[in-house]
């Protein structure tokens, strides 16, 4: 595919602008890119106050609730961030797009190169904060999330990226949409309680936020999404995935000549 060839052919520029981008989000700080770290580590360490000591909300089973909520509420960040940033990208490198001959097609996976390094990060928070409880992650599955966290990112935001750039009012419908399945996504709850509304929990099941948080949880407390009892939500996870980035593909391809005029 184009964009797959493309994104290869010039993939030590993206990934050279993506370290840089990094970079220049905090370069009139005087901490720089250590904010990028300290702000999503706070939020974190804030809600497991809040619904772990304030609030006494339990974790489901015998597992810390620490345990439970962490590696849903980092991917939650890691995905959310991803999409806004790389929504915006194209606007954002409106001077490669107006005057030089640039490949487009690369400008949002430039953002999500740049948000990948607090993705290591959270990564590696959770890992570190698992392993205190003794719980290791499966390093399989570990794999597994990530690649198909990035497969959804990649494809999501090959459409918003498009969008937002010929729509600017779609990034503010975008961030309400994000906050709409922040809340209907199980991170600070848990889908047994929509057993007594199984059309509900079916849906919710389905949806890719879901399956990327339930299966980020079972890395670290055990379970096996891919084979087990939610094979059918790997199928319908990945099918929803490919008809997204085909249908941003061809959005993305359709309004490519015009971002110029746009912009």
């Amino acid at each position: 595919m184009e964009f797959i060839k493309t994104v290869f052919k010039n993939r030590k520029m993206v990934w050279g602008l993506g370290k840089s981008d990094f970079k220049n989000r905090f370069a009139s700080t005087s901490l720089g890119s250590i904010w990028g770290f300290l702000q999503p580590f706070v939020f974190m360490i804030t809600y497991v106050i809040v619904f772990q000591y304030i609030l006494k909300t339990p974790a489901p089973g015998d597992y810390p609730y620490t345990v439970w909520f962490l590696p849903g509420l980092a991917l939650w960040q890691i995905l959310n961030d991803s999409i806004m940033n790389a929504s915006g990208s194209i606007r954002n490198y409106s001077y490669l797009v107006k005057k030089v001959v640039f490949p487009i097609d690369i400008i949002p996976m430039i953002s999500l190169v740049s948000s990948s390094f607090v993705s290591i990060f959270l990564i590696a928070v959770i890992t570190a904060v698992s392993a205190i409880y003794g719980f290791l992650p499966n390093l399989f599955m570990l794999i597994y999330i990530l690649v198909a966290a990035y497969c959804f990112l990649i494809a999501f935001t090959r459409f918003t990226s498009a969008v937002t750039t010929l729509v600017p009012d779609f990034s503010n419908l975008l961030g309400i949409v994000m906050q709409l399945f922040f809340w209907f996504t199980p991170i600070i709850w848990n889908l047994t309680m929509l057993e007594g509304h199984p059309k509900l929990l079916e849906v919710i099941k389905c949806t890719p936020f879901s399956y990327l948080i339930t299966g980020i949880r079972e890395v670290f407390l055990g379970g096996n999404m891919i084979t087990e009892n939610n094979f059918l939500y790997t199928i319908v996870f990945w099918i929803i995935t490919i008809l997204i980035f085909l249908w941003g593909n061809y959005i993305f391809k359709k309004n490519k000549k015009d971002f110029a005029d746009v912009l």
